[in-house]
């Protein structure tokens, strides 16, 4: 099969001739329609989220399953699927309890394990992690909803606990941020965007945003505040300063949630712990969402409240996926989601 490849941290990808992956007991082999390019990517590829090398990268993915496993009781080949980013293990207790996004034994496509920027691609644990892809949902939307789409969704869902009329911050308008605006928008919600990019800003505005801010010019906190405080803050790129910026926005007793990945020398000290305490904030982690809550996602997109498909900012192919995953450390020139499309499936 071909597929982007790396050995080294930093190394530039290249597409090679790989063996297609051999098919797990309890999962299966899925034939990749579409795979979305992600920071999270950028982070494992920078080594600032260790993997093991050499690695294909990806894990926002659709397609068509191939291959089972003889452990599989659910997936047939030809069915059309896509997967959550992390794929619980099944069998532990906290998969048990319906939290299969931190599984203990979780692996992620990608990270653990080669991901999706190949033709081919083997995922583990089926019976827990595929999702069917319904009808009338094409796969290069399906591909979207994986990592970016799927954790904004639980993280104001879930933890955010949105009700009409919040006032949610929103912090970074890539794939993540616009999701969130989207889906903050579906909940009802008043939303402040945040970002340092006019063209982010203007998008966010596009899918929902009541107010936008660009923090290169103006101060977002204080603006927040003079319109009353959060409900709900979230940082959605990773960085110290907006994580700061999302607590501090919050008024007494809201809510802020980290989306965006903190690793490396940003994974500490970034939350001011003193408002914390002070305003009895709560702060949330979210690391996506597990199969069995995407019916209700997806039952939103099917009723056009939610369009994911209007978040893809470009579609490229396969050979030009690498130089995608290395322009995620340099200045956004796509608004939106990348994903990459491989012909040759018959969706």
């Amino acid at each position: 099969m071909r597929a982007i490849h790396y050995s080294e941290y930093g190394q530039a990808p290249v597409l090679l001739d790989l063996p297609r992956p051999s098919c797990p007991n309890d999962g299966v082999v899925v034939q990749v329609a579409a795979t979305g390019v992600c920071r999270s990517d950028l982070h494992a590829w920078k080594g600032h989220d260790p993997v093991p090398l050499p690695m294909v990268p990806g894990h926002e993915l659709a397609g068509i399953i191939d291959e089972v496993g003889p452990d599989v009781t659910r997936g047939r080949v030809g069915d059309r699927v896509t997967v959550p980013f992390v794929s619980g293990c099944g069998h532990c207790e906290v998969c048990g309890r319906g939290d299969a996004q931190v599984c203990p034994d979780q692996r992620q496509p990608g990270f653990t394990d080669n991901g999706s920027f190949a033709e081919f691609v083997a995922l583990v644990a089926a019976d827990t992690n595929l999702v069917a892809i319904p009808d009338g949902l094409d796969m290069v939307t399906a591909a979207s909803l994986g990592c970016r789409f799927a954790t904004a969704f639980r993280a104001l869902h879930v933890h955010g606990r949105v009700q009409p009329d919040d006032l949610v911050a929103i912090f970074g308008c890539g794939g993540a941020g616009l999701a969130a605006v989207m889906i903050a928008k579906a909940l009802g919600a008043r939303i402040v965007a945040v970002d340092i990019s006019d063209a982010a800003l203007a998008k966010a505005v596009k899918v929902g945003a009541d107010v936008a801010i660009n923090s290169n010019t103006a101060n977002p906190v204080a603006q927040i505040q003079d319109l009353g405080g959060a409900n709900v803050s979230i940082d959605a790129l990773g960085r110290p300063e907006t994580a700061r910026a999302s607590v501090l926005s919050l008024r007494r007793r809201g809510r802020h949630i980290q989306v965006g990945l903190l690793l490396g020398e940003a994974a500490n000290g970034a939350i001011p712990m003193d408002r914390v305490v002070a305003h009895e904030l709560e702060i949330y982690g979210s690391h996506g969402m597990p199969a069995a809550e995407y019916p209700a996602m997806l039952d939103l997109i099917a009723s056009g409240a939610l369009r994911p498909q209007d978040l893809i900012g470009a579609t490229i192919s396969l050979d030009q996926a690498g130089e995608a995953l290395m322009a995620l450390d340099q200045p956004a020139t796509t608004v939106g989601m990348t994903v990459v499309e491989i012909p040759g499936v018959d969706a």
